[in-house]
Order: C-alpha cells, then structure tokens, then sequence
C-alpha cells in the first residue's frame, strides 16, 4: 500500500516547486541568471516528479472523493477547480517559456513568463492546500484499510 503515502508527496513535491519558483524569482530580480534557470529547471523538473507521483496514485487508487461537510465543501471547491484549471493552463505555458528561454528569446520569454509563474505557483500552492483539505476531513483515511 505505498500509494497510500503519495498525496503526501505530491503535496511536498507541490511544495518544493513552489520553493524553486520563488527562489527563482528572488535571483532573477537580482540579475543572477544563471541561478534563476538552475531555480526553474528544478523546479520543473520537481514537477514532473509530482506529475509521475499523482498519475501513479490515481492509476492505483482512482479518484477519492473529498469527505467534507457543510461550509467546508464552498472553500475546497473554488479552491480545486481553479486548481485544475490552473493545472490544465500549465500543459503549454511551461514548456513554451522554457523554450523560449532555452532560444535565448528572452523578450517573448518573459512575455509568458509573466503568466506562466504566478499560475505555477497558485497551482503549487493549491495543491498543498487541497492536501491539507483532504488530510483534514479525512478523505485518505479509506486508503488505510
């Protein structure tokens, strides 16, 4: 039953990325390029670890419901949604800024890059929430058994 423990790691890997794309940030407003693109491909690369660990927990658990009652369910659903939604945005934003950077057309790189890093790190962010959501009104506690 590892599976069981993936949520968590999905929500520390989320964590992680977060981390990256802020430190990326910091060192890029500070003219240290070199750091920003080690930040970001970190931080890309942390996300695709997420990516494998999310799709391995689904393929083996399939979708769990949230177990939430009453007020909670308002917050953990605009929360999720834009999350998704911000997920979904994420498929072409991330790899076309990190081209263009890789092109060197930094001009059209920090053109999207301007969109693409406050939704990764919503995206980022949300997922630990909704972690935090699910662990809280005991939604995984059915994975135990």
């Amino acid at each position: 039953m590892f599976y069981y423990y993936l949520p968590l790691v999905n929500a520390v890997l989320n964590f992680i990325a977060m981390s990256l794309l802020l430190a990326g940030f910091y060192w890029i407003k500070r003219g240290r390029i070199d750091l920003h693109l080690r930040m970001m491909l970190s931080a890309f690369l942390t996300s695709l670890l997420f990516l494998v660990s999310y799709l391995t927990f689904h393929y083996q658990v399939g979708s769990v419901g949230f177990e939430g009652k009453g007020w909670i369910t308002y917050p953990y659903y605009f929360i999720l949604i834009t999350h998704i939604v911000g997920a979904m945005a994420m498929v072409p934003l991330v790899p076309i800024t990190l081209y263009r950077a890789y092109r060197r057309r930094y001009a059209r790189h920090r053109s999207i890059a301007r969109w693409t890093w406050p939704i990764w790190i919503y995206v980022s962010l949300t997922g630990v929430v909704v972690y935090l959501f699910m662990l809280w009104t005991g939604s995984y506690d059915k994975l135990i058994a």
